[in-house]
């Protein structure tokens, strides 16, 4: 008889781990609560528009081949990317524009525009993005670090050590740059993980390596064609996927898990992967005697990580400004990071993200009009802010912010539009104070030890953003094949 796995929730991590083991031969069964797979990715049609809600950047797919590739199975036959060749193009205030490009030459030519210094010293900022970045690759990310003896190995102390974890990413941008167009182009980065730029360990500078080494890339469809890919393949394996369904606690006995309490009856497994924030399924779904490390009062002491106001805007005009990824930049950009981690209230003139797929592949909008998902940082969820009487004021300061950076008659034009909130997220994916990334990476305490893959109860693992090896979701994807060759390694 096979063993019998269960998996709480749907998102990318949960059906990249049910892939691998039902490939292995493992019986599995993937529970989600929301209507969808995807998690905290979900596709939104409307009016003729079809969004992505959720992650939008896509590189490193070569952790997303791995899984296709485990199996025996080719990822173009289940899923398309395609290269996003024109970078990220961000705007400042008084009209500067920097157009993220692989090209080291073109990106000292347009930093040369405003600073002479910044544009010599790039060359050795991605020197030292890509030491960090393969330091990283080598020793974090590529592992599984679920026991103390993975963590107190003399090797990781060695690379823990190279890894500046001591020094704020900030910091290490001041040692560089001097412009504060550089410092933001740079320091966003460290929002990739829900984090403040000024205390983010340096760790996070490799991430500019890392888009630059293995590009961006858009999925032919939208991004939540990566997730059917995925859920075709389980679905191929036998993966036994149920939508709406809560689970309302991890069953267990001795310290072992037994399975999964749910709404509609028991269901017993040798196995429970939880797919979902690692500090919401320790308080809500498991008892607190099988969690003694993991305890209300710890769990409240952890600093959540950022969370996005997102709006879903279907625009029947296209604006020649907007590239596939763009950024408007506020006057006071690190200002935005005081109103989120210190006020815990929404920046007044947050920077603005938007990705218009439309850009890249018709279908996704109608002819002559604009997909457009705009997302602002904003704080996890406290009980001095709701969302629920104030997004609309957001939303429309928002809106005019937009016209006022060139998308002229953005209101009048506009076709469809859905707002999401940390609110709405918390409710429909559980995360843990509406926070994306579960605890932030803020601290190094919480940069090199986030909480471990392996839970409390003998059979129990995490996998996801809020665990190892962290957010974004190639490493998501990462973390579910990490925990599925632990799972066969262990039981062989």
């Amino acid at each position: 008889m096979s063993r019998r796995v269960i998996i709480i929730g749907a998102g990318i991590g949960g059906l990249s781990a049910a892939i691998r083991l039902a490939a292995a031969g493992y019986g599995v069964t993937i529970l989600e609560q929301q209507n969808e797979v995807g998690g905290k990715l979900q596709r939104v049609e409307g009016n003729g528009y079809t969004f992505d809600r959720g992650p939008s950047t896509i590189t490193m797919i070569h952790h997303f081949e791995a899984i296709f590739r485990q199996v025996g199975k080719h990822i173009n036959n289940y899923v398309n990317f395609y290269p996003i060749a024109e970078g990220t193009r961000h705007y400042f205030p008084d009209g500067t524009i920097v157009d993220f490009s692989t090209d080291a030459g073109a990106m000292e030519a347009q930093m040369a525009v405003y600073s002479e210094h910044d544009a010599k010293m790039y060359r050795s900022f991605m020197q030292e993005s890509e030491r960090l970045y393969r330091l990283s690759e080598r020793h974090f990310l590529n592992r599984l670090l679920a026991s103390w003896q993975d963590k107190a190995s003399p090797s990781l102390a060695f690379a823990f050590a190279k890894a500046r974890p001591f020094e704020t990413y900030a910091g290490l941008l001041n040692r560089y740059f001097r412009h504060p167009y550089t410092k933001a182009l740079f320091g966003r980065y460290a929002t990739y993980v829900g984090s403040d730029p000024e205390r983010a360990p340096a760790i996070f500078a490799m991430l500019a390596h890392a888009e630059q080494r293995h590009g961006v890339y858009g999925v032919r469809g939208g991004t939540y064609a990566l997730v059917l890919g995925l859920k075709r393949l389980a679905l191929e394996l036998s993966v036994d996927i149920r939508t709406s369904v809560r689970v309302e606690r991890i069953a267990s006995t001795n310290g072992r898990v037994t399975g999964a309490e749910t709404a509609i009856g028991f269901l017993p497994a040798d196995i429970v992967i939880a797919n979902g924030d690692v500090l919401s399924v320790n308080r809500d779904l498991i008892v607190a005697k099988d969690r003694p490390a993991m305890t209300d009062a710890r769990i409240r002491r952890y600093e959540p990580s950022l969370s996005g106001f997102a709006m879903l805007l279907g625009v029947k005009q296209t604006y020649p400004l907007l590239r596939h990824h763009t950024v408007f930049f506020p006057e006071r950009y690190g200002e935005e990071f005081d109103a989120i981690f210190r006020e815990q209230r929404p920046p007044r003139e947050p920077a603005l993200y938007i990705c218009n797929t439309s850009y890249s592949e018709a279908g996704l909008a109608p002819e002559g009009a604009s997909n457009l998902f705009v997302l602002a940082n904003a704080p996890y969820l406290t009980e001095e802010w709701s969302w629920q009487d104030r997004q609309e004021a957001v939303a429309d300061r928002i809106i005019s912010r937009l016209e006022a950076c060139g998308m002229q008659n953005l209101r009048e034009h506009l076709e469809f539009r859905s707002l999401y909130t940390p609110a709405d997220l918390a409710k429909d994916t559980s995360a843990y104070r509406g926070a994306i990334y579960g605890i932030s990476s803020n601290r190094p305490s919480q940069t090199f030890a986030r909480p471990s893959n392996r839970g409390s109860l003998r059979g129990l693992w995490f996998v996801g953003g809020t665990t190892h090896p962290g957010g974004g979701t190639p490493m998501v994807a990462a973390s579910g094949q990490l925990v599925a060759e632990a799972v066969i390694r262990e039981d062989r």
